[in-house]
């Protein structure tokens, strides 16, 4: 892909994360999955990826290669910060890395379409699981035909 809008990235997901802080089941997994879809349902509607991010195969759907050189330089402008969130289940504790936003995200290099795109992506998906919206990447063309990448 050509040439990755570093800024652009970032204000898509400090916006994600903005929009979403307060869901309990947001978490890691889920925001890979909102980035990935609000891109790629863009490109499918208007044939141009948002970030020009690249996205990695793994087990457990999507995952954006910059995301943690981006979330690092968000957290260190003070945009952003996470919080470890143990979740119990039946039979163990998982850890959750919960994102959360400390600003009002800038959002000038985002269009108003590219904002509509994440908006349903984000009413659409956003209320899913880490293990349901993974789930449903799993149906999604791109990840289909994807090599995956072994950690």
């Amino acid at each position: 892909m050509v040439g990755l809008k570093k800024e652009k990235m970032k204000q898509m997901l400090h916006y994600i994360i903005h929009k979403c802080q307060n869901k309990s089941n947001f978490g890691r997994t889920v925001l890979y999955k909102l980035m990935y879809f609000s891109d790629f349902n863009n490109y499918e509607i208007y044939e141009e990826l948002i970030t020009n991010e690249d996205y990695v195969k793994r087990h457990r759907g999507p995952i954006p290669v910059n995301f943690d050189s981006y979330s690092h330089e968000l957290e260190d402008e003070g945009k952003i910060f996470k919080k470890d969130n143990p979740i119990h289940t039946p039979t163990e504790i998982l850890n959750q890395i919960h994102y959360y936003s400390n600003s009002t995200p800038e959002t000038n290099l985002l269009n108003n379409n590219e904002l509509n795109v994440i908006d349903s992506v984000i009413d659409k998906l956003s209320n899913m699981t880490a293990r349901e919206i993974s789930e449903y990447s799993h149906g999604d063309k791109p990840w289909r035909v994807a090599e995956t990448i072994k950690n």
